[in-house]
């Protein structure tokens, strides 16, 4: 066995899936599955049942996790101290940043590329990912300050609000839903939909929003992130409810925005390590952050 299949594991494990656990190491659903095939053919014995599509963890998995989970987060710290350890060699400072991956596209680039020329001696890593695996990541120190959707999920952070925004129905330029001001989810009966993945919040939200109108979605496309939404949506595959913040950062492309209803609101912050001190550089990557982020023209929306 290797690392990467016990990492594998203790993702299928706190997700419930192969996809939540693709999602939170950056890897394929393909490669997540081979991965747990591995591990299973050298332990000797199945990890998870199968039923009806579902992932059910077998008693042997549940005996084997904190150990696995234990030996997984040590790796983890100690590759995390030999990139900083090399990094410290160039006399920089590591800044370690986790985002949600549509923030990398278009609207984070800019913002670190500002905070750059004042800091010569900073080197800035990007963590991307969901909600959940940016708040995990904080906390198992993997990133310095993480932007995350409020409330958590979890404890023990420190968190700086930093705007709040809504859910908006993006279409292609020329679609018919584009002569309404604002949408309602009665617009959206028999509409092709690009919709967010099952593991996140929002897909959970407009689940209850449709089953409140008795409105069976007409999903055409699921994606893992607002670009990838913006982008299928652009192409001319279906609309798609996203948060605004995101959705702003990719009017280049095809497609307009209306506001959706009912209100889908969205509140954000950064997240922070509550038992540690917080070093100037990351106080000062943090106000920085803020300050661009609240000149958004979605902020307090």
């Amino acid at each position: 066995m290797n690392l990467k299949q016990l990492e594998a594991f203790k993702a299928i494990m706190s997700t419930g899936s192969t996809i939540g656990a693709a999602t939170r190491m950056g890897l394929s659903q393909s490669a997540v599955s081979r991965l747990l095939t591995q591990l299973e053919e050298t332990l000797g014995f199945a990890l998870f049942l199968r039923k009806k599509g579902r992932l059910m963890a077998t008693p042997e998995a549940d005996e084997l996790l904190a150990e696995v989970a234990g030996l997984v987060d040590g790796m983890q710290r100690i590759q995390r101290l030999a990139d900083e350890l090399r990094v410290g060699h160039s006399r920089k400072r590591l800044l370690k940043v986790g985002v949600p991956t549509s923030m990398t596209q278009e609207l984070l680039p800019k913002i670190v590329a500002e905070f750059l020329k004042g800091h010569e001696d900073i080197v800035v890593e990007l963590l991307t990912g969901s909600y959940d695996m940016i708040e995990r990541a904080v906390l198992d120190r993997s990133a310095d300050l993480g932007f995350v959707r409020l409330p958590t999920e979890l404890a023990d952070f420190d968190i700086e609000p930093v705007l709040e925004t809504e859910g908006v129905c993006v279409m292609p330029a020329d679609h018919p839903l584009t002569r309404h001001a604002v949408i309602g989810v009665q617009h959206l009966r028999d509409v092709p939909l690009v919709m967010l993945g099952r593991q996140r919040a929002l897909r959970a939200e407009l689940n209850q929003v449709f089953r409140a109108v008795n409105l069976t979605p007409q999903v055409r496309i699921e994606v893992h992130s607002v670009g990838a939404a913006c982008s299928f949506v652009a192409e001319g595959l279906g609309v798609s409810i996203v948060n605004g913040l995101l959705a702003s950062h990719f009017a280049h492309l095809p497609i307009v925005t209306r506001p959706f209803r009912p209100a889908l609101p969205y509140a954000f912050g950064l997240a922070f390590r509550r038992d540690e001190p917080r070093p100037g550089v990351v106080s000062a990557f943090a106000e920085h952050l803020k300050q661009r982020l609240s000149e958004s023209p979605v902020a307090g929306k």
